[in-house]
């Protein structure tokens, strides 16, 4: 079977601590939405005081998110500048963003803003935030969040992180990285394979599998202090961890007894719990949001397919049936949609499944899609896949619009995990 079959301040300031990735990632947009709100972004005012240019930032989270259409401001206006709302409408700006940065006497940046509806001549939002300067991207990422949920209703995910193993020459390097492939920094390195990482609910924790001793091991690390603990080392195979919503349990796929089956076990590697019991393979394991299921692959029926049961092992239930081979569940963070991989025509692509009813749509027209992960707003999935023959992450809106890629020069990129909202 396929492989993956087989398978905030203090966590920020993990950039100054751990060492550094060898390259940040590149983005390259490849599909937009259909029904693009064109938006303004001005330079803001004294934004070199951050060491960032944080305007740019703004437009090109906007601008990979396939939801907007970015018109060049050719101005650079503060929180106060006064707005000639008709030239504006005349260029076809629905909405405008203007703002300063402000380098405080303590060596803190201050972010100040204002978005304005051109069209109503309405302020939807006026704030400021306050950062340390090494986190003025992250601020960046913040006021791109509040712009994105002002003009879509949806919360912004910009300002979240991601997680993947990197791969070059003999090393493989679990990094982490904002949610555009910068900062990327390295948590842990490796002779031997990293695979399946996947975040606590809190964001301040890792799970994940390593090979370094010869067989894979679940490992939970936590990323301030770096510290980690074994979470199972049984017999056999011990892969596929899976965080509960609460952060207390990881489930996870065992073949101690034999046959890969579903096990629960405290983060901490105690209380052990056997899941599942079929005469089939059964692994990948994911929490639905409410705790209350567990969607897993199995080939119980012949072939793998993604089923769901009771988060105790009772209540099963078939939840794929379009394609003979479907792998790597994925539930939305609002319990109402599916992803997973479909091998149909020889191809690994990547579906999304409406839970409510069932009805499947293909997102990928790529053939070697793996691992997705859905980011923490629902709006969009993570996945692993080939372009030139090299490992590339992709990310896709649910409604398959909006797509780009990330990609690293020199090194394969595998197993994405996007990252929980943090505070």
């Amino acid at each position: 079977m396929k492989r993956s079959f087989l398978k905030l301040i203090a966590l920020l300031s993990l950039s100054a601590a751990l060492p550094l990735a060898q390259a940040q990632l590149k983005v390259d947009i490849s599909g937009v939405g259909a029904n693009q709100i064109p938006v303004s972004i001005a330079s803001f005012v004294n934004e070199s005081a951050s060491g960032q240019a944080l305007s740019g930032i703004i437009r090109a989270d906007l601008e990979r998110s396939g939801m907007f259409r970015l018109i060049d401001a050719q101005a650079e206006l503060d929180e106060n500048a006064q707005v000639d709302l008709a030239t504006w409408k005349s260029k076809g700006v629905d909405a405008l963003a203007i703002g300063s940065t402000v380098k405080l006497s303590d060596g803190r940046i201050e972010i100040r803003y204002k978005l304005i509806d051109t069209v109503r001549g309405a302020t939807l939002t006026a704030q400021s935030l306050v950062v340390q300067q090494q986190f003025s991207r992250l601020g960046a990422h913040r006021v791109a969040d509040d712009i994105f949920e002002k003009l879509t209703g949806i919360r912004g995910a910009f300002a979240t992180r991601i997680a993947y193993v990197s791969r070059s020459g003999g090393e493989y390097r679990l990094e982490i990285a904002d949610s555009d492939g910068e900062n990327a920094f390295i948590a842990l390195r490796s002779p031997e394979p990293i695979i399946s990482p996947t975040w606590s609910p809190d964001g301040s924790k890792l799970a994940y599998v390593s090979f370094e001793s010869k067989k894979p091991v679940v490992y939970v690390q936590e990323l301030a202090s770096r510290k980690r603990v074994i979470a199972a080392n049984f017999k056999g195979s011990n892969s596929a961890p899976a965080w509960s919503p609460d952060g207390r349990r990881l489930a996870i796929a065992l073949s101690r007894e034999g046959l890969t089956q579903i096990y629960s076990v405290s983060a901490d590697g105690s209380d052990l719990k056997k899941l599942t019991q079929s005469n089939g393979i059964d692994t990948e394991p994911c929490y639905s949001p409410d705790g209350q299921s567990i969607y897993f692959t199995s080939d119980r029926s012949g072939g793998p397919q993604v089923y769901r049961m009771n988060a105790d092992g009772g209540d099963l239930k078939r939840m794929t049936y379009g394609g003979s081979y479907n792998i790597s569940p994925s539930v939305s963070p609002d319990g109402k949609m599916l992803a997973y991989i479909s091998r149909r025509e020889g191809k690994f692509q990547l579906y999304v499944q409406d839970l409510s009813s069932s009805h499947e749509i293909r997102l990928s027209d790529t053939a070697h899609d793996e691992s997705p992960s859905f980011a923490p707003n629902g709006r969009y999935i993570l996945y692993a896949t080939e372009a030139a023959g090299r490992g590339t992450l992709a990310v896709a809106s649910v409604d398959g619009g909006a797509k780009y890629t990330l990609s690293a020069r020199g090194s394969n990129l595998r197993e994405p995990a996007w990252g929980p909202f943090t505070k």
